[in-house]
């Protein structure tokens, strides 16, 4: 295996072609940041794009969401999806409106999904998926007993191309435009994390993977 994916006219970044990459790291590190991503599939010429919960397992991309399994049961056995996650890193103010931009870390993944049907993939796809949002949780909490695990959908989708785009640092105004009585700069953004709030009927202390929860950067 490389430690870049091949580009492809699909996955290549065009504008602001210096900051694509198609690094593997880069790639999974911005895949193993994210909670939420974004699924995109055509049923019955109709395009959908649904927020999904996910987690990355090597090359293949555990998809949690009765929607869009249910919408996969009336397609093929196998479909494409395009696959996005974005990290917002920052506001990034100009001088001018025209300017304005965002820092961010994005990646966006082409590939051929299926419907999770072994009972034990299923299950590790599951394991994963809980460990992806909360490490350390899949091995205290109780799993999937055999009808929530029916009543639960997976897919997996093999990574097959992939790209990121990121930027970052402050603003680049026209050269006119530095001299302007208008402040210009950087607000950076980060997933906050409250205290932990315990269920009224808990009587179990907060564990330290709790206490201790975070994402991404500091």
């Amino acid at each position: 295996m490389t430690s870049y994916y091949n580009k492809t006219p699909r996955t290549t970044v065009r504008r602001r072609a210096g900051r694509g990459s198609y690094d593997r790291d880069t790639i999974d590190a911005i895949l193993d940041e994210g909670l939420v991503g974004h699924a995109g599939i055509v049923g019955d010429g109709q395009p959908y794009v649904i927020p999904v919960l996910y987690a990355r397992d090597g090359q293949r991309l555990y998809l949690h969401g009765s929607p869009l399994s249910r919408l996969l049961g009336t397609l093929a056995e196998e479909v494409r999806m395009c696959f996005t996650v974005t990290l917002l890193d920052g506001l990034v103010l100009a001088r001018s409106a025209f300017h304005h931009s965002m820092n961010y870390r994005s990646a966006v993944v082409l590939g051929t999904c299926r419907a999770v049907r072994d009972r034990d993939e299923k299950l590790a796809a599951l394991r994963a998926i809980v460990e992806h949002v909360v490490p350390g949780r899949s091995a205290e909490a109780r799993g999937p007993s055999d009808q929530e695990l029916e009543a639960t959908e997976v897919v997996a989708l093999a990574i097959e191309e992939a790209s990121a785009k990121l930027r970052s640092g402050p603003p680049v105004d026209a050269g006119a435009d530095y001299t302007l009585p208008v402040w210009a700069g950087e607000l950076p953004l980060r997933l906050a994390v409250g205290a932990p709030v315990a269920d009224e009927r808990c009587t179990v202390p907060v564990p330290g993977y709790v206490h201790s929860y975070g994402r991404g950067r500091a």
